[in-house]
């Protein structure tokens, strides 16, 4: 192995050299630029992240049916995107693999001018994970036929019954360990047998083969339906097109599998008509032959032409640049597929969900037209005291506080945290438990789902979910401490986040499904007036809906907080109705001097565009898009951003 790697360095240094670059670029580009530590957390779009655990159980799961061994190490491996580094490397290491196989296979069968189409599943994986879309497994797959592909093409005999054992051999492996996959290495094997080496028998056998191995081993043996034994982990089995993913996707993963095939059916197609065509090869040939022409014809562009090619095919330095350069082309196209969109969607969550507020803030301020982003920074404008003053720098609607979009899949994800932070805890669980249906047994998930158990004191449940998360790769520490405080204080008396969230949940006890958003805030601040989120979420929808007066009502509830001052926002609604002839309690308080110059100098540009609305909308915009006077008069908040 160590001679034929030298033998190869020698050969070829700059090929070596620039495969070695494109995968480096390949690395940092999914560190640095796509972090695949957002897809590993999900976000509430990604389906089909599969689970791990460290047990027997879990892995004897999987040898009960074909293609269990390459997801069950498709599933391992996936754990490793948690690093952002080593996940990384590892989609680099599967994509690395799938180039050497495709070279292999290329040079196997005497293509070497094909030998750069190697680059094009590295591209289209980028690309893949540019969408934030995961199809490690499909993939993983697809390396394993390939792999077997070339352990094939490795066999050098000639004896027909010979290689006859050796593809039944493989195939029983392959449809085995990678299920429909098989399907891949037959087909390659048949095209490689009908077309290139004319063993028309054998191709034929082969293709006889690979209807009768899925039934055999898959519906006999396994006991699978026909239609898992054939498309299990192929690009268009029913679990692949279940994700939640654009179609685009699955076309570019449909393109991955069929291209070696593809390939192979052209070159068999175009070796059989040069076959038929000797007379046209020969002239070919001995054109290429030609003796270098004379100066003199420099002067036809046509024949400096077919120079310029041939000096091109005779000069590797030339050769190399030109490649070199079209890679990097084709390399660098890649930022354009680049979805900047979904990706602030995935961080906005992921630091939502770590609670790291100002990231969260940050990220959002790429794109944030989205209610599931807003959603996530109303949450931490709250933690971060600036709720009820920075609300209306976003596209608000009273639909982002609670996400009241029950069709989309992804709502049940992105409201639990807000649930929890607000002591509805039932409605929490409620949530969680739709998510563990729809996006599997994440440790995002089931850390939840123990601190709920172990804030309604249910501890026997809590250590099932503590017991499950002990299994995982990276959250055994957690799990354990809990498990230890659980042990030596069964009320986690001492643990202030368990205290606080059971100080906020409601005394009643019925089902919240069933009342609005509104009841249920109002019943959570009746049970607790501390409640200071029930508070700022409650006059936020009042703001949002337009229902000032209600608004007014609850003023009084100032009291119980820590404000040094009336928030902004709540200046400029309780102006807004005092220039209304509403009045307004303020309970002692008094409004700002620099709320009156906001409205002041509103109402300026308002009486200067002779109180149109659409003549002063850019003006305002431009001055007091943020501000609630701006919204109560059109409806929606103005801050570009």
């Amino acid at each position: 192995m160590l001679n034929s790697f030298r033998k190869l360095l020698c050969q070829n240094p700059g090929g070596l050299a620039r495969s070695l670059l494109f995968f480096i670029f390949f690395h940092l580009y999914l560190w640095l630029v796509v972090d695949l530590h957002l897809i590993y957390h999900g976000g509430g779009l990604i389906t089909n992240f599969p689970p791990f655990y460290k047990d027997w159980a879990f892995f004897t799961e999987f040898l009960t049916y074909p293609g269990g061994l390459v997801e069950y190490i498709s599933a391992f491996l996936s754990q490793f995107l948690y690093y952002p580094w080593a996940g990384a490397f590892v989609v680099t290491l599967q994509a690395w693999l799938i180039f050497i196989c495709t070279g292999c296979f290329f040079k196997a069968i005497n293509a070497p001018r094909l030998s750069w189409l190697r680059f094009v599943h590295p591209l289209l994986l980028l690309i893949t994970y540019s969408q934030y879309t995961f199809y490690f497994l499909t993939t993983m797959a697809l390396l394993a036929a390939l792999f077997c592909v070339c352990l094939y093409l490795r066999t050098t005999s000639n004896n027909k019954p010979f290689l006859l054992a050796i593809f039944l051999t493989l195939s029983v492996i392959l449809y085995t360990i990678a299920g429909g996959a098989y399907l891949l290495f037959a087909a390659i094997c048949v095209i490689y047998e009908l077309f290139l080496t004319r063993r028309r028998n054998l191709g034929l056998l082969y293709l006889l083969a690979a209807l009768i191995i899925p039934y055999v081993l898959g519906v006999l043996l396994f006991s699978v339906s026909i239609i898992s034994a054939f498309g299990n982990l192929l690009p268009l089995s029913w679990k692949v097109l279940s994700y939640k993913s654009p179609e685009e996707m699955v076309v570019l993963v449909c393109i991955l599998y069929l291209l070696v095939p593809l390939v192979t059916l052209g070159l068999g197609f175009w070796r059989i008509f040069a076959a038929s065509h000797p007379v046209s090869l020969e002239q070919l040939a001995n054109s290429r032959t030609k003796p270098p022409l004379p100066k003199s014809s420099k002067k036809s562009g046509k024949k400096h032409s077919v120079g310029m090619f041939s000096w091109y095919r005779n000069s590797p330095s030339l050769k190399w640049t030109a490649e070199s350069l079209v890679l990097v082309a084709a390399a660098g196209s890649v930022f354009f597929f680049h979805n900047i969109e979904r990706r602030t969607s995935f961080a906005v969550d992921y630091y939502a969900c770590k609670r790291m507020w100002p990231q969260v803030i940050d990220s959002a301020r790429r794109y944030s037209n989205s209610y599931f982003i807003v959603h996530s920074v109303n949450r931490a404008l709250y933690h971060t005291d600036r709720l009820n003053y920075d609300m209306l720098i976003y596209p608000q609607h009273p639909g982002t506080l609670f996400l009241p979009i029950r069709e989309h899949a992804s709502v049940s994800w992105k409201r639990f945290d807000t649930y929890i932070d607000l002591g509805l805890i039932n409605k929490a669980e409620n949530d969680l438990m739709e998510s563990i249906e729809k996006f599997g047994e994440r440790p995002t998930i089931l850390k939840r789902l123990a601190l709920i158990n172990m804030v309604k004191a249910n501890n026997n449940i809590a250590r099932t979910y503590l017991g499950l998360l002990g299994k995982t790769l990276f959250e055994t520490q957690w799990a354990n401490n809990y498990l230890d405080k659980l042990d030596s204080d069964p009320q986690l008396s001492t643990d202030t986040r368990i205290q606080q969230l059971r100080s906020l949940m409601p005394k009643k006890d019925y089902h919240f499904a069933l009342l609005d958003d509104e009841q249920m805030l109002l019943d959570l601040l009746n049970g607790n007036r501390q409640n200071r989120m029930a508070f700022e979420y409650l006059m936020a929808r009042y703001l949002l809906t337009g229902e000032l007066e209600k608004f007014a009502k609850n003023l009084e509830r100032l009291e119980d907080f820590s404000y040094f001052s009336i928030p902004r926002l709540y200046e400029d609604a309780i102006l807004y109705l005092l220039s209304n002839n509403i009045p307004v309690d303020l309970h002692g308080r008094q409004i700002s001097i620099d709320a009156h110059q906001r409205l002041s100098g509103f109402l300026d540009i308002y009486n200067r565009n002779g109180r149109n609305k659409q003549a002063a909308l850019n003006e305002l915009r431009i001055n007091y898009g943020d501000s609630y006077l701006f919204y109560s008069l059109y409806g929606f908040s103005g801050a570009k951003r």
